[in-house]
């Protein structure tokens, strides 16, 4: 433990606390000091003990404010980490249903693509079939041609 002289309401006193706290403890006191030294001056000299009080619940009703705005923006801060866990959801669940029909697109587009190319195959066969035939028949037209 370490000792520490603070000084309130123009009084010296020597008070204990947890080592590595002694400037902690100095701005603690610094601070109710002068908020006591407020209320003496707003209200007057009412007795010290009175004075004392009076600070003190001053002192815990800021406190009490400050730990329900706390609590207040904690509820907030949930309510909005819930609603990004939905939108995160929510985006993950569209994204995997665009991937769903690109995917299928993809598979529409290959078959499309195959279709083309057997189509293209079975062209360039008729092509074949039907330039050889016409070769044949310029051929047997030409024969016959010379024969008469």
């Amino acid at each position: 433990m370490a000792n520490v002289n603070v000084k309130f309401n123009n009084k010296d006193y020597l008070l204990s606390c947890d080592e590595g706290q002694e400037e902690s403890l100095k701005k603690l006191t610094n601070y109710l000091d002068i908020k006591y030294k407020e209320l003496k001056d707003k209200l007057g000299n009412i007795g010290e003990n009175k004075l004392l009080l009076i600070t003190s619940i001053q002192l815990i009703d800021e406190y009490f404010d400050i730990k329900e705005r706390i609590s207040a923006q904690q509820i907030k801060l949930e309510t909005l980490s819930k609603k990004f866990l939905e939108l995160k959801s929510l985006a993950l669940e569209y994204k995997s249903k665009k991937d769903s029909e690109i995917n299928s697109l993809n598979s529409e587009i290959d078959n499309f693509k195959k279709m083309i190319e057997e189509s293209n195959s079975l062209y360039e066969t008729m092509l074949d079939r039907t330039t050889r035939s016409l070769e044949q028949i310029i051929e047997k037209t030409g024969t016959s041609s010379k024969v008469q």
